[in-house]
Parts: structure tokens; C-alpha cells; sequence
């Protein structure tokens, strides 16, 4: 059984990871970690939990995180960098849920995120947690950056087209949508449900701080600096992320047989019929990522649809398919639950 802690167990991912690690047949949750919630039942906190978690929240000081196998950060950003060190040098792997290590020019994400980076010797380390592009550094990794939610759904979204070089890697766009959750656990003005509800609006169109990471991973699958707009939503649902990917065609192909080859064998990625129109409900609390491609009025723009839960496979569950490649399991391993439906 694989001990594995998490710190930072009061968020939205901090739960998902418990769900998901509840039922791992190989998992033992060993410690998890809140100062607010110290000494709390956390099936007291999340009665979802209740007979599957018997665990009480430690303080971070002082829970047994080094004599767990492996440890998830599903922290606020710059947190995972304070601690990282320390783990590593006792033999724990560490998933990063956050984004300190995923960025690799340090000045780039000292830029974004607004603060001196901690710990800059192990960015370069860190193994991007992108399966589908990254597997055979992932499974020797001991510390992880886990990608974000809408860089996973941008990423898969155009890997084929990017890899083959068929389109125009100079003015690609992507249009996404989030759930009010991608926010975080938190009470913040523009997340409360007067605020949120029945209401839909663009954000962060000058900048958001996820257009590095998505443009440093589309440019290493191309070779080459690639251009991108990035524009994110904000909508009045709880889970899930729909992008919207928009690509001009400079070299015709069977882009439908281009997809279906490149993700063939791909257990989480699901490339679905010709023109069909995925929706954030069939991924629902699954670690899937299901993906349609449209050419408008045989134009030469293609434009490609792709949805996951920002919750699973846009954080908690592909931390979980990592943890699993790098503990040489089944990569789909505690994660083959059905999307929710309603």
C-alpha cells in the first residue's frame, strides 16, 4: 500500500483527492493536513466522507508527512515551494497541485505570480504531469508539477494539430469556460452565488496568469515559439471547463483520423464522433477529457471542442493517474468512475 499524505485537505481539490484516494485499492491515506482545521474529523468537515475517512486533520508543523510514500499539495500557490525540499530529501515523492513548479523560466513565473520564487533548483527538475505528452517522465519523477485545469483542457484540446504542424501556430485562440469551483473554496465577492448566478462574463482577457503555461506546453510540442490568445469565463456552474479551441488550417488532413490516432490508446482522453458536441456534464466528477472536432462550412478554420471536470482530470485525478505512473501502477487505477449524471 502506498502512504500518502496531502496538505492543504479544506479546498475543493483537497477534497476530490480524498474521494479519490478513499477508494484506491492501493492507497492508504496516512496523513492531512489544515491549521484552521487541526484536530477536526475531516469526515466531520465533509460528511460525503463519513465511513471512508476516519483521518483528523493535522497542522502541517507536525504531521507525519515524512513517513508518507508519496505527498499532494493542494495548496495556494507558493506554499508546495516552502516545503518541497524537505520531502524530497526524506525519500517522499511530491505531486504539486499548484502551480510553483510548472512554469520552467522562473522570471516568467515570478512575473505571474507575484512573489520570489523559493525553491528555483527543482523547477527544472519537476516533470510535467501532462500523461498524454509526458508519461515516461512522469514515472521517474519524484516531484511532479501537476498541470492546471485549463491548460489540461487547451493542451489535449490541441495537441494533434500542434504536433502535426497542420495549422497556423501563430494565431491560435482559446476560448474556455470554468465553474464558479475552478475559484476555490473561498468567500470572494465575485463567486458568491448573487454574484455568480444566472450571470456569465469574460475575465483576465489582458492576462491570466494560466496563458504562460499553456503556451510554454504548446510550444514544446511544436518546436517553435507558438502564438496564443487566451480568453477565460467565468460560468454559473459548479464543475467543469469547455473550451472553445479555434486553429487556421495551412495543411489539409483527415483531422477526425488524426485525432483518433494520436489519442488512440489514451484511456482518458475520449475523441468522439464527427460533429458532435461534448458537454461539462459527461465528464462530471470523472478523470476524462472528451473531445470533438468541427471544420464550419469546410472553412479553412477548424475549431475543436474539448471538456473535463476542472476538479478530476483538471487537478485531482490526474494528480492520482501521476501518482499511479509513478509507483508503476495501472495508470487507471482509482479512477474509473463513471461520469454523474444529472
Amino acid at each position: 500500500m502506498i502512504k500518502a499524505g496531502i496538505v492543504g485537505g479544506t479546498g475543493y481539490t483537497g477534497v476530490e483527492l480524498l474521494r479519490l484516494l478513499a477508494q484506491h485499492p492501493e492507497v492508504e491515506l496516512t496523513a492531512i493536513t489544515s491549521r484552521a482545521e487541526s484536530g477536526n474529523a475531516v469526515a466531520d468537515l465533509f460528511p460525503s466522507l463519513r465511513g471512508r475517512v476516519t483521518l483528523k486533520f493535522g497542522d502541517p508543523a507536525t504531521a507525519p508527512l515524512k513517513q508518507c510514500q508519496v505527498v499532494f499539495f493542494a495548496t495556494p500557490n507558493g506554499v508546495a515551494m516552502q516545503q518541497a525540499h524537505a520531502l524530497l530529501d526524506a525519500g517522499v515523492r511530491v505531486i504539486d497541485l499548484a502551480a510553483d513548479f510548472r512554469i520552467k523560466d522562473v522570471a516568467v513565473w515570478e512575473k505571474w505570480y507575484g512573489m520570489t520564487h523559493a525553491a528555483p533548483e527543482l523547477v527544472a527538475e519537476a516533470a510535467y504531469g501532462l500523461p498524454e505528452l509526458h508519461r515516461a517522465q512522469i514515472k521517474n519523477a519524484r516531484l511532479v508539477a501537476n498541470p492546471g485545469c485549463y491548460p489540461t483542457a487547451v493542451q489535449l484540446g490541441f495537441l494533434p494539430l500542434v504536433e502535426n504542424g497542420c495549422v497556423d501556430l501563430d494565431h491560435l485562440i482559446a476560448d474556455a469556460k470554468s465553474g464558479v469551483s475552478g475559484a476555490g473554496r473561498k468567500a470572494e465577492t465575485h463567486i458568491l452565488f448573487a454574484e455568480a448566478s444566472d450571470s456569465f462574463k469574460a475575465y483576465g482577457v489582458a492576462g491570466h496568469r494560466h496563458l504562460p503555461e499553456i503556451r510554454q506546453g504548446l510550444s514544446a510540442m511544436a518546436g517553435v515559439q507558438v502564438g496564443l490568445t487566451f480568453v477565460p469565463h467565468l460560468t454559473p456552474i459548479i464543475r467543469g471547463i469547455h473550451a472553445t479551441l479555434y486553429a487556421r488550417i495551412t495543411r489539409d488532413e483527415d483531422f477526425q483520423s488524426l485525432y483518433e490516432s494520436r489519442f488512440a490508446g489514451e484511456r482518458f482522453v475520449d475523441v468522439l464522433p464527427a460533429r458532435s458536441h461534448p458537454d461539462t456534464r459527461s465528464v462530471r466528477a470523472a478523470n476524462m477529457c472528451r473531445i470533438a472536432i468541427h471544420r464550419p462550412q469546410g472553412s479553412d478554420v477548424l475549431v475543436v471542442l474539448a471538456v473535463i471536470d476542472n476538479l478530476v482530470k483538471g487537478a485531482a485525478g490526474q494528480a492520482v493517474q501521476n501518482m499511479n505512473l509513478m509507483f508503476g501502477l495501472d495508470e487507471c487505477l482509482g479512477l474509473t468512475q463513471v461520469p454523474v449524471l444529472p
